[in-house]
C-alpha cells in the first residue's frame, strides 16, 4: 500500500511538472509570437509608407511629364521659327511622344534628346550625403533617341544601365506636391537645383536643351569628348 502511494505521488509530481513545462512553453511561444508580430508590423508599416509615397510621387510625375510635352512642343515651335527665319530647313526639327506619354523624343537638327519616366519600377529614394534621403520618382533626360538606344533590351536592369550610360540630367519628384523637385545634371556631380513643381516642367526641358544644344562635340581622337558653353 505504501509502495502504491509513493508511485501515485510520483505520478502526480510528474503530471504537475509536465503541466508546468507546458505552461512555460506556451508562455514562451506567446512571447515569441508577439515579438514576431511587432517586428513584422514595423516592416509592413514602413513598406506601406513607401508604397503611398510611390503612388503620390507617380501622380505628380505624370502631371509634370504631361506639361513637359507641352513645353517641349513650345520650344520646338520657337526653334523652327528661329531657323526658318535664317533660311534653314526645319524638317529635322520635330518632337515625338509614345502612346503611353512616358517618352519624349526631341530632334533638333543633329541633336537628339529623350525624356522618359520609364525608370520607376519600384519605390526608390534619392541618396543625399549629409541630408535626408528623398523618396521620389524620376524623370530622366538622355542623349539620343530612346527607341534606338533601347533596341534589343528585354530587362529593366539592362534598360536602366543604358539610361544611365546616356544620362544628361534627372528630375526627382517627391510625393508632396508642395515640396520642391530636385534636378541633378550629371556632369555637375552632386549639385542639386531645387525647382517648385509648377515651374519644374519648363525649367527641366529648357536646362536640358541648353546643356545639349548650347555645347557641342569635339572631333573624335581616341575618345569622345563634349564641351559646354
Amino acid at each position: 500500500m505504501f509502495f502504491i502511494r509513493i508511485i501515485y505521488i510520483k505520478r502526480i509530481g510528474i503530471k504537475v511538472l509536465n503541466n508546468y513545462e507546458s505552461f512555460d512553453n506556451s508562455e514562451t511561444s506567446s512571447r515569441k509570437s508577439a515579438l514576431v508580430q511587432e517586428r513584422v508590423g514595423l516592416v509592413s508599416t514602413h513598406m506601406y509608407k513607401q508604397f503611398l509615397d510611390y503612388q503620390h510621387a507617380t501622380v505628380n510625375t505624370n502631371d509634370i511629364f504631361a506639361k513637359m510635352i507641352q513645353d517641349a512642343q513650345a520650344v520646338m515651335d520657337i526653334l523652327k521659327e528661329a531657323f526658318a527665319s535664317r533660311g534653314i530647313t526645319t524638317q529635322n526639327i520635330y518632337i515625338d511622344t509614345d502612346v503611353q506619354k512616358s517618352v519624349i523624343i526631341m530632334n533638333i537638327l543633329w541633336h537628339k534628346i529623350s525624356f522618359t519616366t520609364r525608370c520607376n519600377f519600384q519605390p526608390q529614394a534619392l541618396y543625399r550625403e549629409n541630408l535626408n534621403h528623398l523618396f521620389s520618382t524620376r524623370i530622366m533626360a538622355i542623349r539620343g533617341n530612346y527607341n534606338e538606344i533601347m533596341t534589343g533590351v528585354t530587362e529593366h536592369k539592362e534598360e536602366m544601365a543604358r539610361l544611365l550610360d546616356n544620362e544628361i540630367a534627372s528630375l526627382f519628384v517627391p510625393p508632396e506636391v508642395t515640396h520642391s523637385a530636385i534636378m541633378k545634371i550629371k556632369h555637375l556631380g552632386e549639385r542639386e537645383f531645387l525647382l517648385n513643381q509648377v515651374d519644374a516642367p519648363r525649367e527641366f526641358v529648357l536646362k536640358v536643351v541648353e546643356q545639349v544644344c548650347g555645347g557641342g562635340l569635339y572631333h573624335e581622337e581616341g575618345s569622345r569628348k563634349i564641351f559646354n558653353i
